[in-house]
């Protein structure tokens, strides 16, 4: 998991320093037209924001090139050197409490997220063409370029269907995984909270936001999904638990 290695380590540094930044503000469902729908995905400690390919615009497109059949894209947010190089020691977790390189995970799935990573650990939301469209550019900001403006691809990922790209900003014990998360959310119109740090909190939020059903969101390409699903016994490209 991206968070995971530095979860109970950010937990009792943030617990220590008295920096619960609660909001009060209540969570307000927005007026716009609905058109479309998003999904976050939980983990165990990672959270992922996941969108439809028809939903994502050319450029994210253009980052899945070479997955036939992709579906949806899911991308999450972590520290660059354990996630990538795999740097797995003690240091490497206490680094990754101060301001530190970070990455992006993007899995390509050909199948709902609920398939991937379980029902239960889903929670699908409905947004506007303006809340789209924010979410898209939050996306693409995220991902870090190089000098021609290309994504800064670093490598295959962890598993079938997953590659890590390079990304814009810093990880450390304030911003973790799950901030960036319920930052993309709010980049999308959703009334998510600054400040969240834990995936329990960005899906909490994200359950009071009145979640859509799996069969009420695009309907039609729900239903192919599971027709084709049967008739093929075809698998997410990612199947991560």
């Amino acid at each position: 998991m991206l968070c995971s290695p530095f979860y109970k380590i950010v937990r009792s540094y943030v617990l220590a320093s008295a920096v619960a930044g609660c909001s009060t503000v209540p969570l307000m469902p927005s007026s716009a037209p609905v058109t479309t729908t998003i999904t976050v995905a939980k983990r165990s400690w990672h959270t992922d924001v996941c969108l439809r390919t028809e939903d994502a615009g050319a450029w994210l497109m253009n980052l899945a090139q070479g997955f036939d059949g992709a579906r949806f894209l899911c991308f999450g947010f972590g520290e660059r050197a354990y996630i990538v190089t795999r740097e797995h020691g003690v240091l490497t977790a206490l680094a990754a409490l101060l301001p530190s390189e970070a990455a992006l995970l993007m899995t390509v799935l050909r199948a709902p997220p609920g398939a991937a990573f379980g029902d239960a650990n889903v929670v699908t939301l409905a947004v506007s063409d303006l809340g789209l469209t924010g979410l898209q550019t939050f996306l693409q900001h995220s991902v870090q370029t190089d000098a021609e403006g290309k994504p800064v691809r670093l490598g295959d990922g962890p598993y079938p269907g997953s590659v890590f790209f390079g990304a814009t900003g810093t990880y450390d014990a304030f911003y973790t995984c799950n901030t960036w998360t319920s930052d993309a959310l709010r980049s999308a119109g959703l009334p998510i909270r600054y400040g969240v740090l834990f995936a329990g909190g960005v899906m909490d939020q994200a359950r009071q936001l009145t979640p859509v059903l799996p069969a009420e969101s695009h309907p039609e390409s729900y239903r192919e999904s599971q027709q084709r699903q049967q008739q093929t016994g075809a698998l997410p490209l990612s199947n991560t638990p």
